[in-house]
């Protein structure tokens, strides 16, 4: 591959069966190796923190080059890596199959791997990660819960900080109850029988995030897809396992997303679209997953049948139109594009449905919020969450000023809005703000006068 080559980027399996993936010696060879090459190139600066602590710890040693830095070092620059495989997708020159063969996130996923297997991780961050667990019990008691996690609670807060390790200023997400999965049961919104894409079937992965957290945006899903002649029905085997790729811990991510292929099959062999709400979730679906278990031809099945929800919809837009009715909305948009749906290559699908609807003014922010999963509301990271996001939080403050009491703030990763929103309320206190970020397909429900206008 020449320099400056249009091809496509592609990436390689992970080899996680094979004892050199783990090898100490082999990672820091390959550590150096890339980081060598960072080092000379610098395109990633202003990415996340991972590239500025490498480049100071570099500038800062003793010759100004790598051979002087200590491998010891080089944890912090791993930590700081959130998988949001932006340098891979947008900023890298070398990722393959140019011969550098670069893949920064995925030698940081090979390094946790590699910690994780030797002593794992904390129990706090490992309890975390266990979000089906967790949801269970936060939506049996969403008050208790509740109650517990907000940020002006001075009993339980501090406690959190100093036992678990979570910042006391980080906005956590609420339980909701009931879950998705139960108000889907009980809703049945009529099919559309008018509708130019009458006829498709599908069924929506409600991830754990929209089933335990935010059952709107699954609730305005399942309306939208009834209104636009979509029979669709919905199905939650488990959670991705994106939290347990963060920590490293692959064989669990393999165990579930074998779990999940199995459980979906049923409806891919019956014709229908597996319809992700989260676009993390899209990502691990459609190619974590591939990566994982390259040789598993149901994980290739899946991952040939998933669509992100935006991307769904556009291809309805775009192929037999969406169904007539839309209003236009009370004020003007600022639309976040989170990492992990740019990572999936598929274009900003977000923004473009938002634009379907009538005078639609769409403010698109492409750039991290800087949350990173759970890796956003951890003391240790909290700080530099928040100076990572402060670029987007900043121009999403443009947009919301223009009308303070109608504008909306937009992601598709529910996580990424509400760091936002925290990041805004930082800068300018004094602003009044959008109680809530919003998933495009809620601002889709409300323009088709399906959710109310809250």
């Amino acid at each position: 591959m020449s320099e400056g080559s249009l091809e496509a980027p592609i990436r390689h399996p992970l080899d996680w069966h094979s004892e050199e993936f783990y090898d100490p010696d082999k990672i820091d060879a390959e550590l150096r190796r890339v980081f060598d090459i960072c080092h000379g190139c610098r395109r990633c600066f202003n990415l996340c923190n991972s590239f500025p602590r490498l480049f100071d710890l570099i500038d800062e040693s003793e010759t100004g080059e790598l051979d002087s830095v200590d491998s010891k070092d080089f944890g912090p620059v791993v930590d700081d890596c959130t998988l949001c495989d932006m340098c891979f997708m947008t900023k890298c020159p070398y990722v393959p199959p140019h011969e550098f063969n670069l893949d920064f996130p995925h030698l940081m996923l090979r390094y946790r791997a590699a910690q994780y297997r030797k002593k794992g991780v904390g129990f706090f961050d490992e309890q975390i990660a266990r979000t089906d667990r967790n949801g269970k019990l936060g939506t049996m008691a969403p008050r208790l819960a509740n109650w517990a996690t907000r940020r002006d609670n001075t009993l339980t807060r501090p406690a959190m900080e100093k036992i678990a390790g979570i910042d006391r200023r980080a906005k956590l997400p609420p339980f909701n109850s009931p879950t998705f999965e139960r108000r889907a049961a009980r809703e049945h919104p009529p099919v559309n029988a008018d509708a130019p894409a009458y006829g498709r079937k599908a069924v929506i992965y409600a991830t754990c995030f929209v089933n335990y957290n935010n059952p709107l945006t699954g609730e305005a899903a399942l309306r939208v897809l009834a209104k636009n002649g979509v029979d669709c029905i919905h199905a939650y085997p488990e959670c991705c396992g994106m939290p347990q790729l963060e920590h490293g811990d692959i064989e669990t991510v393999a165990a579930k997303a074998r779990h999940i292929a199995r459980a979906l099959m049923p409806y891919i062999e019956e014709g229908r679209t597996i319809i992700s709400l989260t676009p993390s979730c899209s990502l691990m679906l459609k190619f974590e997953y591939p990566l994982l278990l390259p040789d598993d031809p149901d994980i290739a099945r899946l991952a040939g049948a998933v669509q992100d929800i935006s991307e769904y919809m556009m291809d309805i837009a775009k192929n037999e139109g969406l169904a007539e009715g839309m209003k236009p909305l009370s004020g003007p948009v600022a639309m976040h594009l989170a990492c992990h749906s740019r990572a999936q290559n598929m274009g900003p699908k977000g923004a473009e449905l938002l634009r379907q609807i009538p005078q639609a003014k769409v403010q698109v922010i492409e750039r991290c919020s800087g949350h990173g999963g759970s890796w956003g509301v951890k003391k240790k990271f909290f700080d530099t969450a928040i100076k990572v996001g402060k670029p987007v939080a900043r121009q999403a403050l443009k947009t919301v000023k223009t009308a303070p009491d109608t504008a909306h703030v937009v992601s598709e990763c529910p996580l990424a809005g509400e760091h936002i929103l925290q990041g805004m309320e930082m800068l300018e206190a004094e602003t009044p703000l959008p109680q809530h970020s919003r998933h495009p397909i809620e601002l889709i429900a409300r323009a088709y006068g399906l959710l109310d206008d809250e």
